[in-house]
């Protein structure tokens, strides 16, 4: 069936990034696999490519055009051959949102210039240890000072996605305790300078999958953030929390879908090469059954991202919605790479082999952005249940 998501904009720049990522990243990437992290001058080409800018407005260096679909572009073009740009994505999808929502124009001129050209990356901090998904009881405070100038912020976060590279960290914290019919009230956000005293990065986390995306723990210790780096109102972060969930959730299931459509590639062109007994691979009925069922199933996972992605752009996309976009592209994900890991025998076994890249990679979609059990209960409750 013929896409009709994209126009001629989005595959010219499709073009384009598939070139950057020939010229620039694969000559590279097994070495940034070996070390765990991707240089920070990356970030400086991708500034340079125009990626971290596609929807900031021009005034601050960027493009100004309200749309997802370039990111989805750029989701399917690193699935295609199987890398990952460190932290861009937690810069673009999950930092900048929150910026475009709740930065003042001041705040927008201090910040984003350098956001768009990659010169300051930006990291989100909400999970912390002991508290994983329950947000409301995180235990990271910030106390204003008594001149009210800056604010002492203090604790822990933990699975901070580009954590160990980041210049600014979005953090989400306590400025006032919870009320008792109240458990969300009470978290603020700031956008705090990681090079402040007392702010400092600890464990880059060992992770099974996503090896070039740093994630790390962070430690706040009497770190002093000036008043004018909280974004939005005070005591009310929770609710500015949730409001980005949807795209978070749509991005996740357009990486899952991208991932699930690269693995079946990557097995048919391993099953033509590859000979067993005097044939290819590809010739036993088995393997044509395998990626058969496994290419429907890409299909189907198409069509629901892309739905989502017209409703994201339309501003339409509910959270059930999302939810159940990311819980199908997700669990499809899942069962392709592994049929299509499958049929790479012990090779797919391997990490030099792209598909084992992908295998590890894409355990996390069903994790992180909210489990698939929580994106079940979110469609329960839509429905009534």
């Amino acid at each position: 069936m013929q896409r009709t998501v994209f126009d001629d904009d989005h595959e010219s720049f499709r073009k384009t990034l598939r070139a950057f990522l020939e010229a620039e990243v694969l000559p590279h990437y097994d070495e940034w696999f070996a070390a765990g992290v991707v240089p920070k001058d990356l970030y400086l080409k991708l500034g340079e490519l125009g990626l971290f800018g596609i929807s900031v407005a021009e005034e601050y260096g960027g493009a100004g055009l309200a749309t997802h679909k370039f990111t989805a572009v750029e989701y399917e073009e690193i699935a295609r051959v199987g890398v990952l740009l460190g932290g861009s994505s937690a810069h673009v999808l999950l930092a900048l949102p929150y910026l475009q929502m709740l930065a003042t124009d001041e705040q927008k001129a201090r910040y984003l210039p350098s956001f768009v050209t990659g010169e300051e990356m930006w990291a989100l901090a909400m999970t912390e240890p002991g508290a994983g998904s329950d947000l409301a009881g995180m235990r990271t405070t910030a106390k204003l000072s008594a001149d009210g100038s800056h604010y002492v912020l203090n604790g822990a976060k933990t699975f901070i996605t580009g954590g160990a590279l980041a210049d600014r960290v979005i953090v989400a914290t306590r400025t006032s305790p919870a009320k008792e019919d109240d458990r969300r009230f009470g978290i603020s956000l700031f956008a705090v300078d990681t090079s402040l005293p007392g702010y400092s990065v600890g464990r880059k986390l060992d992770k099974l999958g996503l090896r070039t995306s740093d994630t790390a723990e962070l430690a706040f210790v009497d770190v002093s953030v000036p008043a004018e780096d909280l974004l939005g109102d005070e005591n009310q972060g929770f609710s500015y929390l949730g409001k980005n969930l949807a795209s978070e959730r749509w991005g996740i299931a357009h990486g899952a879908y991208a991932q699930a459509k690269a693995a079946v590639e990557l097995a048919k062109a391993y099953a033509t090469d590859r000979k067993v007994f005097g044939q290819a691979v590809s010739s036993f009925q088995n393997t044509k059954f395998e990626l058969a069922a496994c290419q429907a199933e890409v299909d189907a996972a198409e069509a629901v991202t892309d739905r989502a992605l017209e409703a994201l752009d339309a501003g339409e996309l509910t959270a059930a919605e999302a939810a159940s976009a990311k819980l199908f592209c997700s669990e499809v994900a899942h069962r392709v790479i592994d049929r299509c890991l499958q049929l790479h025998g012990g090779y797919g076994f391997i990490n030099e082999y792209p598909i084992a890249r992908l295998y590890a990679d894409n355990r996390v979609n069903r994790l992180y952005g909210g489990t698939s059990e929580v994106m079940k209960l979110i469609i329960a409750h839509d429905m009534g249940l």
